[in-house]
């Protein structure tokens, strides 16, 4: 099974996300090859879309080495650090049925070392549920929005709150909303300004995009510093 897989390992240093595996549709062996060639090289990964027939046909030696949740169908392959200050983002989902891709979403930010805060079954049928945690929402400068059925929340929140809104089509629904394509239709279609979009069930994607965000900040703030430094160009100090 040699060759099969070419580890981009200057992946973190060109986008600053390390390199993930999709393990659906790989077949036991090519995900063992896979798993022994990273720990060959010493390299962390994060696996998604693991089933856990998958994860059991994998040697036991390798099991040992993954942090494996089932629910989110995502496995930690070597050490994680525990998330360091404060939580930035906030992940929201609109009912029970949707938490197996926000902890996709939530797992993947864990991944990376990043705190978060889970706001579960807080969706508009019940809209009580999400004006209680209005305040407490609006304080996050992103949130991370999954919902099914008709897709309701990414409006209603992304009318709501400051923070950017990353809504997750989830393809829990029935009907014409099977599928999530309801649900992206509306999120594609909201009269909330500004909301970003990600495909259906994309927990992953929708936590990249949120980590992207937050370096864009950072890197925002730290050309601000520099720029505002006295005697750097572009500062406004006076004589």
């Amino acid at each position: 099974m040699s060759g099969i897989f070419v580890h981009d390992a200057s992946r973190r240093e060109r986008i600053g996300l390390p390199e993930a595996i999709l393990c659906a549709s790989k077949s036991a062996d090519q995900l063992t090859a896979i798993l022994r060639e990273l720990a060959a090289c010493e390299a962390r990964a994060l696996l998604t879309r693991l089933a856990p027939e998958q994860y059991a046909a994998l040697a036991e030696d390798l099991r040992a080495r993954i942090d494996y949740d089932p629910l989110s169908r995502t496995g930690f392959f070597g050490p994680v650090a525990a998330p360091a200050g404060p939580a930035r983002i906030a992940i929201v989902s609109g009912g029970t049925g949707d938490q197996r891709v926000a902890e996709e979403a939530a797992r993947t930010l864990a991944f990376h070392g990043e705190a978060h805060e889970r706001h579960y079954d807080i969706g508009v049928a019940g809209l009580w549920r999400l004006l209680e945690r209005r305040e407490r929402l609006a304080r996050f400068p992103i949130l991370i929005a999954c919902a099914g059925m008709e897709g309701a929340l990414f409006s209603v929140l992304g009318g709501l709150v400051p923070g950017l809104v990353i809504a997750v089509p989830v393809s829990a629904g029935y009907g014409v909303s099977e599928g999530g394509r309801a649900a992206l239709s509306s999120a594609l279609a909201t009269c909330a300004p500004g909301i970003a979009v990600v495909n259906i069930d994309n927990g992953y994607g929708a936590a990249c995009l949120a980590l992207r965000a937050l370096r864009a900040i950072a890197g925002c703030r730290s050309a601000n510093d520099l720029r505002d430094r006295p005697g750097s160009a572009g500062s406004s100090s006076r004589d």
